[in-house]
């Protein structure tokens, strides 16, 4: 976000709540979601051990190794707490002191009941037999806009063919997810990720596959735009709503699978 706002790159792909965040900061040019990647969370609930019944009321007195406040992981790990009518900061000690990508292997060596988890991390820790997955936040969260291509209004106005010309392209790869197999998936990737084994690979692709983690278009809709403002307004970070209206234009999306 950083980036778009200084004019350093011209289109951003992150968290949609970014574009919340600064929408009042930039009043006369701020940033507009044109083309929506993922519909789900992509984290998962770690254990020490198999669960094969897991409830999240197991949670209760244990401690879990979370997300920095106000990130996106944490608040929608918050957000299936109280759905499921546990209180974050009563019910459980959330440990959140330990940086992004270093939960893990905190994990494997002690910490924590629990852990979320992101992949590989989680599927690491299944291979090493340090932890199993028993639930996945983004199941039960619901369809949230997690991540979504955005770029500043003046952007979108004076560049309309690129900004189709990108979402058509990026439409494309949504349909060869759509029509070829986890296992096809992971081969063609597989050179972006050498550090991670083929298998490996495989497993994380076909857990995110059989969730629906990813849209079949890029179409960002507005109860996906409304969900995200109840997990912001849930943790404590939204100041007032803003309109989806403004912030999302599905002109390009739509155009893409015409």
């Amino acid at each position: 976000m950083t980036a778009v706002l200084s004019g350093e790159a011209d289109i951003g792909f992150m968290g949609s709540e970014a574009s919340i965040y600064v929408y009042s900061q930039n009043p006369d040019d701020y940033i507009v979601n044109f083309a929506q990647l993922t519909q789900r969370a992509g984290n998962f609930l770690v254990a020490r051990e198999p669960m094969e019944n897991f409830q999240w009321s197991d949670l209760k007195g244990k401690e879990v190794l979370g997300g920095r406040k106000g990130g996106m992981p944490q608040m929608v790990f918050e957000y299936i707490l109280k759905k499921n009518n546990l209180d974050p900061a009563a019910d459980m000690t959330i440990d959140q002191s330990i940086d992004f990508g270093a939960t893990a292997a905190a994990f494997s060596g002690g910490s924590g009941d629990f852990t979320v988890e992101f992949e590989p991390g989680a599927t690491t820790l299944e291979t090493e037999g340090a932890g199993y997955v028993v639930a996945s936040l983004g199941v039960d969260s619901g369809y949230v806009p997690y991540t979504a291509y955005s770029a500043k209004q003046s952007f979108l106005k004076e560049h309309p063919e690129l900004v189709q010309g990108f979402t058509n392209a990026l439409q494309k790869g949504m349909d060869y997810v759509q029509s070829h197999t986890p296992e096809e998936i992971a081969k063609v990737i597989a050179p972006q990720f050498k550090e991670t084994d083929l298998e490996v690979l495989t497993t994380i692709v076909t857990r995110y596959y059989e969730q629906d983690t990813w849209k079949e278009d890029l179409i960002f809709e507005e109860s996906s735009f409304t969900l995200l403002q109840d997990i912001l307004d849930e943790a404590g970070e939204l100041q007032e709503r803003v309109p989806y209206a403004d912030l999302v234009t599905t002109e390009y999306a739509k155009k893409a699978v015409e």
